[in-house]
């Protein structure tokens, strides 16, 4: 590196004085010197002006400047890329880059160096102390010297100064004399006499005297004068900074119009090809000071609009754009071009900071001129580094060529373009007639222009190193391209047209053709352009435009969808069957950046529906296999062999392998895509990486605003996906952080100060890790594979350090508290206890999850003994319980796991207690049966004494006289019995309305989607069968339930036993042979048979009807959909599918319900999004257990009966009916963040079939044709 010139000591010196004092406050107000080391050494964190200091920035510059081959060439070595890179690895990257630059040799000079420098800086601010103080006083008496001039009386401080200095009380006669000397004709010595005089008068005085209007006229012509500038804009200054808006609007004008007037009558020449301009020389040096103190005020004068009426505003802005948009009318052809005023504003602010809320036209003029002839004269744009603004007081660049002030002005324009058009007024100025263009440039036009001219430079060239960083062609379109892209209507307006989406995607259909493409770097603009893509597909709007509009030109005239040839081109780039692009250095960021445009289409259940069918995440596996082999054959570094090879190659290898696990890892965003993800063999792998980014609390992607949250939870509801999160370490994690939270608190400046009482049952600490909780075992498969065979450990002794890290050991610990030695085991036991009971509670909610806890923990045995020890006379257990917070829980779990039924058939006891003499109004028990008041009375099951036109229709399956089908007719009656006379549809009705349309779509073939049962019911075949203990528990509760129906006798149970024996020995028989260590694939089906039993209900407790119906169901479509214990595992699949862990019930129902809620139902699909839970979570819970406990006992028959009867595919529809009911509950519990809590504990209260099966009816005729055709492609999900 070079060493610091004497010029750079200068400006270090200046610029360290001008830090010095801009934080003079904070160092003066140290107790000490070490306190004000500190103070500097921590500046960057307590000073959000930090960067915005000129030091700091030329550090900035001065390190990018020594450094910056270095870094490059790192950087290149590295990665063998350039920018733009859409890379997981990015972290990794940046470190080993870094570490690299710390130890060359340039940055070891470059700080050897500063310090020298920096050292002669401070000697010398030292030294020139003294001076500078008498250089103060000898301006002090200058001060006085000119106030005694004027003659002043008295010595004061003036009002309307914003500087507090002190100045003189000027007459009135004085002024008027003042403004005589000014006078045009008066000697120059007098007029600058004058000049210096009003400089030291108060502003106010002059400014409001009755003379102003003369004294404006001869500042305006002293302005023109060389001698004389430098006064009037040190007033002009002055008043600018403590004068009211109504008199600083008249001087900004003034001085507006005099630099118009300035230019059209000295009519300065732009300087041609070959020459330059001198900025130093006295005619340019005084306008740019002019337009400077201009730039100034421009930058701050819309901080006052607001208190100003719009009559002071309009004069300022239509000044402004006089002068902006002064040109000099060419005369003809040669006549040599002019230097115009926004030539040199371009140079003082080329990023355009004044034009906060301006907008102005003549910018796009320039914008045209420029993309014209960028491809000629960009190489040529700069010899040297543009600044983006100037200091008078600071050494600086003084000649400029025609190109730089060119690429200035362009720079300028486009900033000022980008800024008026986000606004809505900005678009509608378009057309906008152009001079010398004879068609108008539309704001498609505008997006086009720019596009192009990121395509003629996407990168710097070697021979070019002036343009650096944000000026940048590329960087300054791109970032006015994300820009729009943030915005709705801003991307609606100017991105999603047709020629723009042509024009981004040209490059690639060309490729894609074989054709020949003029970009300049073909690898490093298709970077750009999928970056661009990325950030349009991740917005609604723009996901629709590529995934369902045409707007795409393709070879043979043909128009597909954008979404088609993305894909198409990502593949090509996978399997390297694009030469040109495959060779290049920077290929696998290419290929990275376009699968991530397609992973912000397959992340989303819409655009997987579009892109599934091209086997992507196939390739995506199989890249990642391939890399990571590859990496795993990378020898081990030798000590003291050459390793720059070898580290470079697995620095590549790592960051192209976290991108594809990244991009694989996406696929689980999606019920259906978590299945192919599994199906992929990577599931494990993904999660591990989705689990040290999710430690490191990193985004899933720059695009993505929200976290993991989401996507664990779509993980946990499969058994596959909560394996790979337990063999990851997530679970473990999860539970060690809980338990940190609830026992020992977020530190150990607890002990210092002691922590405050909770006032809610779960303390705010930790309700974050109480819902991961509830997030994570949502699912009863997720609850089978983290519990199935893993007792509790029941230990005789627990020490206060012993930390649970497992679910096991969490319920252990904080549910099953059934001694004393668990208690004392517990620094809060009742917080911690409570704490549990409330997770018990949700998870009781499912059925299987509670039948699971319940036969291998006893769950309901310990909380009855529980309630009995919690007596106040311990010498009996037959006395009141006593009244707390964990008796008032344990009541509530117990009542909710032994009580059945519907919103209307149960009642649940309240957990908050009142005030007055009775503070808990609900009895207790500590014995079976639950007290009757837990079950409300049994409304009439009857029907309506008016007889239902179903159940005269006749169950014959020939054809009707009539053109309609036998099944269309009974749709047609079924779905107006439910709409107008839901009360006749009674059990017997449904009933037999099931018996008829199993029977008639099981006797034709063409009806049969499965093969026909072949199953004998016989006594022989169901006597070796034996029931699990969760399947009894799980008759047990059905026949309570049917009890209180009063649909069942007393002898049932023998009954429905036997059906599920049969059940089981029949459904034995479909199941393939796993080798799968699922728990939940070892032993049948993991649960109780909901389906079976409410079959049973329905059938009144007919075995023989039940068996019949369930055996003709098997065959049929819908039978896979609302029976998961039949479709289990099923032979029907293909081996890897059955074997997979995911039921149809989650990759095919859920799957839809999430695609249609988007679209139907966007504020219910967005709270989802918020809370971190998933729709499909709560649709796998109410469907496998058949809405029990969620609606009544009459909306579960009608909801069997409309899968049969309708279609399968209104099981989507019904779900996304019942979040279209419960949206206000869920808009509102997303706020108080109890939406999962409230999913699971509450029921569906108020939802009947009646009223909306018409909305249901709607969305079959705008859905059916995706979703029913994909159902009926369950055997062969991938394809």
């Amino acid at each position: 590196m070079s060493q610091l010139s004497a010029n750079d000591e200068m400006q270090l010196q200046t610029l360290l004085n001008q830090l010095l004092r801009s934080i003079s406050d904070k160092i003066s107000g140290a107790p000490s010197a070490e306190c004000a080391e500190e103070i500097l050494l921590h500046l960057e964190e307590t000073d959000k002006n930090f960067h915005n200091y000129e030091f700091i920035r030329y550090l900035r510059q001065h390190v990018e400047s020594s450094l910056g081959t270095v870094v490059e060439d790192e950087l290149q070595n590295l990665t063998r890329g350039g920018q733009h890179a859409v890379v997981s690895g990015h972290d990794t990257l940046i470190h080993a880059v870094t570490q690299r630059t710390r130890d060359s040799a340039q940055y070891h000079q470059m700080m050897q160096t500063l310090k020298n420098t920096m050292m002669v800086v401070v000697e010398s601010l030292i030294n020139k102390f003294d001076e500078d103080q008498l250089r103060k006083e000898e301006m002090n008496r200058e001060m006085e010297r000119c106030q005694s001039n004027i003659q002043y009386a008295d010595n004061c401080s003036d009002s309307d100064s914003s500087f507090n200095q002190s100045y003189a009380f000027i007459r009135q006669e004085q002024l008027q004399v003042l403004a005589e000397k000014l006078d045009s004709g008066k000697p120059k010595e007098v007029r600058r006499e004058a000049l210096q005089a009003l400089c030291c008068a108060p502003p106010s005085d002059v400014l409001s005297c009755e003379s102003w209007s003369s004294l404006r006229r001869n500042f305006c012509s002293a302005l023109s004068e060389p001698d004389l500038t430098e006064n009037v804009l040190q007033f002009f200054a002055k008043s600018f900074s403590s004068s009211p808006l109504n008199v600083t609007r008249e001087i900004y004008t003034s001085l507006a119009k005099s630099l118009e007037s300035a230019f059209l009558s000295q009519r300065l020449s732009f300087p041609s090809r070959s020459a330059a301009v001198d900025i130093s020389s006295p005619q340019i040096s005084r306008l740019l000071k002019q337009l400077r103190l201009m730039n100034d005020f421009q930058k701050e004068v819309t901080n006052f609009w607001i208190r100003h009426p719009e009559k002071y505003m309009e004069e300022i802005i239509e000044s402004t754009f006089s002068l902006l948009s002064f040109h000099h009318e060419h005369g003809s052809a040669g006549t040599e071009k002019t230097l115009e005023p926004v030539h040199l504003l371009s140079l003082l602010d080329i990023k355009a900071t004044w034009f906060n809320k301006w907008m102005i036209v003549a910018a796009l003029q320039q914008c045209l001129h420029f993309s014209e002839s960028f491809e000629r004269g960009t190489s040529e744009a700069a010899d040297s580094h543009v600044e983006e603004s100037s200091d008078p007081g600071l050494p600086q660049r003084v000649v400029y060529t025609s190109k730089e002030l060119e690429y200035s002005f362009f720079v300028h324009s486009l900033c000022v373009l980008g800024k008026l058009i986000i606004y809505t007024n900005g678009r509608q100025l378009f057309p906008i007639k152009m001079r010398k263009q004879k068609d108008p440039v539309t704001l498609t036009d505008l997006i086009v222009i720019l596009i192009n001219v990121m395509y003629r430079h996407p990168q710097p060239s070697n021979s070019d190193t002036s343009l650096t960083g944000s000026l940048l062609p590329s960087c300054l379109v791109m970032e006015e391209l994300w820009m729009l892209c943030e915005r709705t209507e801003c991307a609606a307006d100017c991105l999603y047209q047709t020629p723009v989406i042509e024009t981004l995607l040209a490059p690639v259909v060309a490729l894609l053709g074989a054709q020949q493409t003029n970009l300049k770097s073909p690898a490093a603009t298709l970077i750009l352009i999928a970056d661009v893509l990325a950030r349009i597909t991740n917005t609604d709007r723009g996901l629709a435009l590529f995934l369902y509009e045409k707007n795409l030109v393709v070879a043979h005239s043909e128009r597909t969808f954008a979404a088609h040839i993305i894909v198409q081109f990502t593949l090509r780039l996978l399997n390297k069957a694009l030469p040109s692009l495959s060779e290049s250095d920077v290929s696998q960021m290419l290929c990275g950046a376009f699968i991530f445009v397609c992973r912000q289409m397959y992340n989303t259940c819409e655009g997987l529906q579009v892109l599934q069918s091209y086997g992507l995440h196939k390739a995506i596996a199989a890249e990642w296999k391939k890399t990571s082999s590859l990496s795993e054959r990378i020898p081990t570094p030798v000590s003291g062999a050459c390793t720059g090879t070898s580290t470079q190659e697995t620095a590549s290898m790592l960051v192209w392998e976290e991108t594809l696990l990244g991009s694989l890892l996406n696929f689980a965003a999606t019920p259906k895509g978590l299945l192919l993800l599994q199906q992929t063999g990577a599931i494990n792998e993904c999660v591990s990486y989705m689990f040290s980014r999710f430690t490191k609390k990193l985004q899933v992607s720059r695009c993505e605003k929200f976290g993991y949250g989401v996507m664990v939870t779509q993980v946990a509801a499969t058994a596959p996906g909560v394996a790979a999160l337990h063999s990851s370490g997530f679970v473990t994690l999860l539970v060690v952080e809980l338990w940190s939270a609830l026992e020992c608190g977020s530190d150990d400046a607890r002990a210092v100060r002691p922590r405050p009482t909770p006032m809610e049952p779960i303390d705010r600490s930790c309700l974050k890790a109480f819902l991961s909780l509830v997030n994570l075992l949502s699912s009863s498969l997720s609850v089978w594979e983290l519990l199935g065979r893993r007792p509790l450990a029941n230990k005789s002794k627990y020490t206060l350090r012993e930390i649970p890290s497992s679910i096991p050991d969490l319920i252990d610990r904080l549910i099953a508290v059934n001694s004393d030695v668990k208690i004392h085991s517990l620094f809060h036991y009742e917080q911690s206890h409570t704490f549990g009971l409330r997770l018990l509670s949700v998870l009781c909610c499912c059925l299987d999850s509670f039948l699971l806890l319940e036969s291998q923990y006893n769950i309901c045995s310990m909380l009855l003994q529980s309630q009995r020890e919690n007596v106040a006379d311990q010498d009996t257990t037959e006395g009141a319980i006593i009244i707390d917070s964990l008796s008032v829980e344990r009541n509530h779990v117990l009542v909710r796991v032994n009580v059945m039924g519907g919103p209307t058939e149960r009642r649940l006891p309240s957990r908050a207690l009142e005030e007055g003499e009775h503070p808990y109004s609900w009895p207790m028990f500590s014995s079976y049966p639950p007290p009757s008041c837990y079950v409300l009375n049994l409304q009439d099951l009857q029907s309506d004494t008016q007889q239902c036109e179903i159940s005269a229709f006749p169950a014959s399956s020939k054809e009707p006289k009539s053109e309609e089908s036998w099944l269309a007719t009974h749709r047609r009656h079924f779905c107006k019995a439910i709409i107008s006379k839901p009360n006749t549809l009674s059990g017997k009705v449904l009933a037999d309305l099931l018996e008829k349309v199993v029977a008639h779509l099981s006797s034709s073939a063409s009806e049969c989607f499965f093969s026909p049962a072949q199953y004998k019911a016989e006594e022989k075949s169901v006597k070796n069968v034996v029931l699990s203990s969760v399947e009894q528990l799980g008759i047990n509760m059905c026949f309570r339930y049917g009890c209180y129906l009063q649909i069942l006798q007393e002898d049932a149970v023998s009954d429905l036993e036997l059906l599920m024996k049969h059940v089981k020995a029949f459904l034995s028989t479909q199941r393939v042979k796993t080798s799968s260590t699922l728990i939940s694939l070892q032993d049948g089906y993991p649960g109780h048979d909901w389906l079976a039993s409410t079959i049973f209900l329905i059938m009144a407790g007919n075995t023989e009807r039940s068996l019949h119906l369930l055996l003709n169901l098997s065959s049929q479509l819908s039978s896979a959909f609302i029976w998961p214990a039949r479709i289990h595992a099923s032979v029907h699949f293909p081996q890897e599918i059955a074997e997979s862990g995911v039921p149809p019930l989650y990759w095919s129902t859920a799957h839809y319900v999430e695609m249609l809620l988007k679209a139907e139902v966007p504020l219910v699909h967005s709270a989802f999004r918020m809370s971190g839970f998933t729709p499909s979570q709560m649709c796998l819970h109410w469907l496998t257990q058949c809405f029990w406990n969620y609606l009544d006992w009459s909306e579960i028959c009608q909801y069997i009966c409309t899968c049969v009867v309708m279609g399968p595919d209104y099981q989507v529809y019904l779900c996304v009916a019942v979040f279209k009911h419960l949206q206000p509950e869920i808009l509102a519990r997303t706020q108080l963040q109890e939406l999962q809590i409230f999913l699971k504990e509450e029921p569906i209260a108020g939802f009947k079939f009646s009223s909306y099966l018409e909305f249901m009816m709607g969305l079959e005729r705008s859905y059916r044709k995706i979703v029913l055709t994909d159902m009926e492609n369950i055997r062969n999900p991938q394809e």
